[in-house]
């Protein structure tokens, strides 16, 4: 036989074995199926591996005369020292730091100027930043709706993650962004078309498409709808505030305006 001839021979051994297994698996409990789900796991992986590498002849024929060549490779794969557990820890703290990082940028204030404006005033490196969180606030709302929506309804407690970390101005300016870009479309409310027109945005078209958000825009309009509820919300929970402080507080009231102004 040929190596080409010994390696699917092999091949087609250890996969019929593998079925078998599989065959017998699926007739299992769920804890059971859960008690070998590694085991699966771990042996689809050695014939993944066959597929994209060939062994020599004799290395092929030594495995073709074991009648459980997979079985045999497996508890020999179980039996050797692996870094699997540090790569796992390794992960932990790679997505741990990476969030860390994604949170401090959420923080960032909504640049107001175009790029044009960043540039002469020394203030590009805000602008950036500013357009990066944009992004990462328009892949947050895509997954809240993803995750949110039934295919029927939108839960409605979808945007308030959201809002939570990138803020209302931000979400705001991300979803009249992309409303403004797709002013045409009738799935668009004509009351959230107006809000939109009320929020500006001085990026250039090519910047604005980066962050202009791929949702259905039947579904994205109710998480509009859901936005615009919680804003609404917001100035009166200040406004309950301010009255709870009484008469001596009342003194900085353009601060507590310009607070209140991107929301318009």
């Amino acid at each position: 036989m040929t190596n080409e001839e010994l390696n699917t021979a092999l091949y087609k051994k250890m996969f019929a074995e593998q079925e078998k297994f599989k065959g017998w698996l699926l007739t299992q409990p769920p804890e059971k199926i859960l008690e070998h789900s590694y085991e699966y796991t771990v042996r689809e992986d050695f014939l993944l591996s066959l597929e994209y590498n060939d062994l020599t002849n004799s290395q092929a024929a030594a495995l073709l005369a074991s009648p459980t060549p997979l079985d045999d490779l497996f508890h020999q794969y179980e039996k050797m020292e692996s870094s699997h557990m540090e790569e796992v820890w390794a992960c932990f703290e790679s997505r741990a730091e990476q969030v860390k990082t994604m949170q401090a940028e959420a923080k960032v204030a909504v640049y107001q100027h175009n790029a044009d404006y960043a540039r002469e005033h020394g203030e590009l490196e805000q602008y950036r930043a500013s357009n990066r969180v944009n992004i990462q606030c328009k892949e947050a709302i895509e997954t809240a709706v993803r995750e949110h929506f039934d295919g029927l309804y939108l839960s409605h407690d979808a945007a308030k993650g959201v809002i939570e970390t990138y803020g209302m101005d931000r979400v705001a300016m991300v979803l009249a962004n992309t409303i403004q870009l797709q002013d045409w479309d009738g799935r668009y409310s004509r009351s959230n078309k107006d809000w939109a027109r009320t929020i500006p945005n001085h990026n250039s078209d090519t910047v604005r498409l980066g962050y202009a958000l791929e949702c259905h825009p039947a579904v994205l309009n109710g998480f509009i709808d859901l936005v615009r509820e919680e804003q609404q919300r917001q100035p009166r929970a200040s406004v309950r505030e301010h009255l709870k402080q009484g008469p001596k507080q009342t003194v900085p009231k353009a601060s507590t305006h310009k607070k209140r102004e991107p929301e318009r």
